[in-house]
């Protein structure tokens, strides 16, 4: 497993990356980071905040600049932002520098998951669920564009997820 240099989670809001990406990492004893974390932790700021005096294009160059940087580095599992494969430096730098994994969930789940969640501007509108159907319409060809594994976290618990994960990786690098 330690030939693979790392391995990055994309997909949508509430799709689970930084919740399975912190049990993947454990499991696979590497080092975890959340970009969105890494962006407030730079700045200082929280997201939701960025988005407000920056706007979201201010907020996707510090992304662009973050989501560079983390991918050069070695032997790391990464949890992106959902938005983090609208640039295109982003998907070759996801694409070209690790293992690329897709976790994708129904609308239905995606909305249950985020619903009491205050920390995601693009979600902060009069109805969400509408909101994430319009998103996934522009990414999901983005993120499959980038992936070199989808997984649907609908019916998986974590601990099943990350299992399937490991033996798909550990699969991949045997063959």
């Amino acid at each position: 497993m330690n030939e693979l240099k790392n391995i990055f989670l994309i997909g949508p809001m509430g799709s689970g990356k930084t919740t399975i990406g912190r049990h993947l990492a454990k499991s696979l004893e590497r080092e975890f980071i959340d970009s969105d974390h890494e962006i407030s932790r730079r700045t200082g700021a929280d997201i939701p905040w960025i988005f407000d005096i920056e706007g979201e294009a201010g907020f996707r160059e510090r992304e662009r600049a973050v989501i560079d940087d983390l991918t050069q580095r070695q032997g790391i599992v990464l949890a992106t932002g959902g938005g983090a494969i609208l640039a295109l430096e982003n998907r070759k730098a996801l694409a070209s520098r690790g293992f690329t994994i897709y976790l994708t969930a129904s609308i239905e789940q995606l909305f249950k998951r985020t619903a009491k969640d205050r920390n995601r501007p693009l979600l902060q509108t009069e109805d969400p669920q509408a909101r994430l159907e319009a998103l996934m319409l522009i990414r999901d060809p983005l993120y499959r564009e980038v992936a070199d594994l989808v997984v649907d976290t609908d019916d998986r618990s974590i601990r099943a997820t990350v299992q399937y994960l490991i033996d798909e990786i550990t699969q991949r690098q045997s063959s």
